[in-house]
């Protein structure tokens, strides 16, 4: 292994704010996160900037030195980057997903009851289905590909396409789904608009009718027949990290959206066989991959997904099991020579309980490398990170930290 390799552990969603005075991660047994801290330096991070509350897409590029302000777009191109779509000059991209609506009428007229349609994580014949739906009478195509369980991207392309138009995704349940609308007077826009509810109302239509759903119903299962379409955008190209660092990154990820930021910033993406991005990856063949992963890289990712989801489920005992899952997993990086890799564990955001959603409450992060000021901090906690040597930091601070420490800094000045 060459020295001075830098290895990310960020855990999507982890930190929260207390019920009772506990949190999930803070009532969970972790004593090889503990282990981690206690040789560590310890802090909190605002992902982003004090109060701004972090899209694990805004915070993925702030941890690996993009600021987050000038290169991002929207989260639709990354994902559909991430789910293999290859992105054309003048691309309109968003986040899909399946989700479930009942009631009468157009499909604007029903109400959404779950935005996930009960999480389902088989839509490749839906997917298929789809895809026969033609919007050449509007001058425009589109590419349609399935993500990470109930998650998709789509990409509309052609001379009318304009990004400026709204999402159809309410957001929340027991809404109706909204009708796309353009955001500027371009005929572009209005043009690109019809389309996108053209495509809802069609859609909903083959799904409606599909199988697939006929039998979920059947059993007792929500249905996926709808597709709600928000954070459309335009890619923004960056400068690939590689060129950027001098550094070859590698990221291991279940997650639709993470594999696009790898993308979207020249990482290669190791695949794990059973690697998800739910509670059901195979997170001991992670980690192994990441260990493994150093050897021919000098940045590497290990992404783990599920606590996030618990967090917006507002499952606390699920948080806290799955978090105890990670540790029983995280022993092996207690084996890392750290005279030769900086260890950082971290998260992306806060996802808590409570709030189901992210909130800007800062993270805890660790450093472990040769060298680093060991602080008195012994539990891998949000609630006492704060009191670390870190202090409190920036997500853009977070791989200057570790260029200094692995001594791959430069001197700013004489």
């Amino acid at each position: 292994m060459d020295p001075k390799k830098i290895l990310f552990v960020v855990i999507d969603g982890v930190s929260d704010r207390p019920i009772e005075g506990k949190t999930p991660l803070d009532s969970a047994s972790t004593p090889n996160l503990d282990y981690l801290a206690k040789v560590g330096i310890n802090g909190i991070m605002d992902t982003i900037a004090p109060g701004i509350r972090p899209g694990s897409d805004t915070s993925h590029l702030a941890l690996f030195g993009y600021d987050p302000f000038e290169c991002y777009s929207g989260r639709g191109p990354i994902e559909a980057a991430g789910a293999g779509i290859k992105l054309e000059d003048g691309d309109l991209a968003f986040r899909v997903n399946f989700g479930t609506v009942e009631g009468k009428g157009s499909v604007f007229d029903k109400i959404v009851v779950d935005r996930r349609a009960g999480r389902i994580d088989d839509t490749d014949d839906l997917v298929e289905a789809v895809r026969k739906i033609d919007l050449s009478s509007f001058g425009i195509d589109f590419v349609f590909e399935r993500g990470s369980g109930h998650r998709g991207a789509i990409v509309f392309r052609g001379i009318n396409v304009s990004d400026r138009v709204s999402d159809t995704d309410p957001k929340e349940m027991g809404l109706k789904v909204k009708k796309a609308k353009p955001l500027d007077e371009s005929e572009e826009a209005k043009i690109t608009a019809e389309a996108i509810n053209y495509f809802m109302e069609e859609s909903h239509k083959i799904l409606e009718e599909h199988p697939k759903n006929h039998e979920r119903g059947k059993k007792g299962l929500l249905k996926a027949n709808v597709l709600l379409l928000r954070g459309g955008g335009k890619v923004r190209k960056v400068q690939p990290f590689e060129e950027k660092f001098g550094m070859r990154l590698a990221f291991i990820t279940g997650t639709t959206l993470i594999k696009g930021i790898g993308k979207f910033i020249g990482a290669d993406l190791i695949e794990v066989k059973g690697a998800t991005g739910n509670k059901n990856t195979n997170l001991k063949g992670k980690f192994e991959a990441a260990i493994t992963a150093l050897d021919s890289h000098d940045v590497v990712l290990l992404h783990i997904k599920a606590a996030d989801e618990f967090g917006h489920d507002g499952d606390f005992d699920g948080k806290m099991e799955f978090i105890q899952r990670v540790d029983d997993e995280a022993e092996i990086l207690k084996e890392l020579d750290f005279s030769k890799v900086c260890l950082i564990v971290t998260a992306d955001h806060s996802t808590p309980i409570k709030a189901r959603d992210h909130t800007a409450d800062p993270v805890p992060v660790t450093i472990v490398h040769e060298g680093v000021r060991v602080d008195e901090i012994d539990r891998f906690s949000e609630l006492i990170a704060y009191k670390g040597g870190l202090c409190r930091i920036r997500g853009v601070d977070l791989l200057n930290i570790a260029l200094d420490l692995t001594n791959r800094a430069k001197k700013f000045g004489a």
